[in-house]
């Protein structure tokens, strides 16, 4: 029998805002489930602008303050997608009671075993400048070109990102993403997380096997990287929760019913 009333913290990924799960949280709510979705800094209509979001902290900032706010006895289902990935495991990082389980939904996921900044890199590497078509990215050149943040194009958005997706959602995303930062620096923190806390989380990926953003190959990489309890899988593009919401829907409906202890 399914397990109602759990509660989904649904965390955006980067350039996006709480706006993206719209097609998602209903579905997940008419379940019987409580659902939360947070811009993060900078994100959707939070007023913060880029340049005063100076770390990684800062954009986390909104969760870990909704975190922060939760009692430690109705732990929660923490969803990640992409860059939210980092985004999460800060969180599983100070509030490990917290986190029932963490999903990483086709998403950057590090280990506890090196720095963060090791899936940034082979994201790099497995992408070649040109394929990112359209996309503005910022670099310093004092540091041998470091990426420093970034923006969607619109060739890109429609090509990769937000393959599968209706049209009016991909203007919906033309008219809402805003530009966001990769913070390589802080990633590259080998303390930033650690087995004894982030590494306590029950872990899920959810592999998007048609994703041309975070490619499968680079998934399946990360879950050898760092393995999970499970891993389920969707046919579906990068933005399932727009492309493919009833899809998504059923499978955290069988993670919430699943007693991963």
């Amino acid at each position: 029998m399914m397990a109602s009333g759990e509660h989904f913290i649904l965390v955006h990924g980067a350039g996006h805002g709480a706006w993206c799960w719209y097609r998602l949280a209903p579905l997940l709510k008419l379940s019987g489930h409580r659902v939360d979705s947070l811009d993060l800094c900078a994100s959707g209509i939070n007023p913060k602008q880029l340049d005063e979001v100076e770390s990684l902290s800062d954009y986390a900032h909104p969760l870990i303050e909704l975190m922060n706010s939760l009692p430690p006895d109705d732990p929660v289902i923490l969803v990640g997608h992409s860059y939210a990935g980092y985004v999460i495991s800060l969180a599983m990082e100070k509030f490990p009671e917290k986190i029932r389980t963490a999903v990483y939904l086709t998403a950057n996921m590090p280990s506890s075993v090196e720095p963060p900044a090791t899936t940034q890199q082979e994201f790099f590497k497995r992408t070649p400048m040109e394929s990112l078509l359209d996309c503005q990215i910022q670099v310093d050149e004092r540091q041998g070109n470091l990426p420093i943040s970034a923006s969607f194009g619109s060739d890109y958005l429609e090509k990769v990102a937000y393959q599968g997706c209706q049209p009016e959602d991909k203007e919906l995303a033309k008219t809402l993403l805003r530009p966001f930062k990769f913070f390589l620096k802080d990633l590259a923190q080998e303390s930033l997380l650690t087995k004894a806390k982030f590494g306590s989380v029950d872990r899920i990926y959810v592999v998007c096997k048609e994703d041309g953003l975070i490619k499968e190959d680079l998934q399946l990489w990360m879950i050898e990287n760092s393995p999970t309890k499970e891993v389920k899988h969707i046919e579906a593009g990068h933005m399932v929760m727009l492309s493919k919401p009833g899809d998504l829907c059923q499978c955290l409906l069988e993670i919430a019913e699943t007693n991963y202890y």
